[in-house]
């Protein structure tokens, strides 16, 4: 596995340009990637005139994810990026994903 952490104010797909050669190949992606042959998993907005379809079920797991990060940023700490180096800030993360586990059980 690799980790990548940029800075707080860095967009999110500035630090996914590094990794955009290091992806498996893969049929589906919960994003857009049209440019390596990969579709979309994203629904359509309702009041579009002409739907696209999409993967219901592996819509569910983007759901999941998401979820993932809202609750990390109920977490003060690392939703406003307190911490100014990364070590500690992943330790952050790391601490806040243990007890949202144990909270969960």
């Amino acid at each position: 596995m690799v980790l990548h952490l940029t800075a707080g104010q860095v967009h999110d797909v500035k630090g996914l340009r590094g990794f955009l050669d290091r992806l498996p190949a893969a049929p589906t992606l919960i994003a857009d990637l049209r440019a390596r042959g990969i579709s979309a998993c994203i629904p359509s907005t309702a009041c579009r005139k002409r739907p696209f379809a999409y993967d219901k079920t592996l819509y569910k797991q983007r759901h999941k994810i998401e979820n993932a990060f809202g609750c990390l940023k109920d977490w003060r700490r690392i939703a406003t990026r307190y911490d100014r180096c990364a070590d500690i800030f992943l330790a952050a993360i790391t601490l806040a994903v243990i007890v949202i586990f144990w909270l969960r059980e």
